[in-house]
């Protein structure tokens, strides 16, 4: 049942970083396990019977702040995958706010401070990360953004079902 699905909370990326991370992910992911667009993860596994709490302090979060400020670095080695790497002290004190308020409910994974990032190539041979590390060594150049907003998704075993967005508007 849906219902008791786990949460999953997401940064938003601004719109045309979106749709250039997910054609990315859509070129370089394999294919029968690519069922997202791109997505910057904060949270994996919310418990379902926190929604409510989730979507009250997601609320007062966007309700308070404008779009977040972030860097886009390179390219990050996740072993068998590649990742664009994230940083933004703020998002994270975003999520820190939001794990105190789930204080007892997290995942020993969402326990901890993620590494911002945006996989866009996953589960594959090593041959296969380095390939594409340096094709794209020289093509991904740093850059700032911000944030647009917070996503809540619900997982259903591979796709995601979209719950909520909040955009930031402080």
């Amino acid at each position: 049942m849906t219902d008791n699905a786990p949460l999953i909370l997401t940064a938003q990326l601004p719109k045309d970083m979106h749709r250039w991370a997910t054609s990315l992910r859509t070129e370089h992911f394999p294919p029968e396990r690519n069922h997202l667009e791109a997505h910057v993860t904060l949270f994996h596994a919310i418990p379902h019977f926190a929604e409510e709490e989730v979507r009250a302090e997601c609320a007062r979060i966007a309700a308070e702040m404008s779009p977040v400020p972030a860097e886009l670095e390179g390219l990050l080695n996740l072993g068998r995958g590649t990742a664009l790497k994230l940083t933004s002290p703020a998002m994270l004190s975003v999520r820190d706010r939001i794990a105190e308020r789930l204080h007892g409910l997290l995942t020993a994974q969402d326990q901890h401070t993620p590494r911002l990032h945006v996989t866009i190539q996953n589960k594959v041979t090593l041959d296969a990360v380095k390939a594409l590390q340096a094709q794209l060594a020289d093509q991904i150049e740093p850059r700032s953004f911000a944030f647009r907003g917070l996503a809540l998704h619900r997982y259903l075993g591979g796709p995601w079902d979209a719950v909520k967005d909040w955009p930031f508007r402080g």
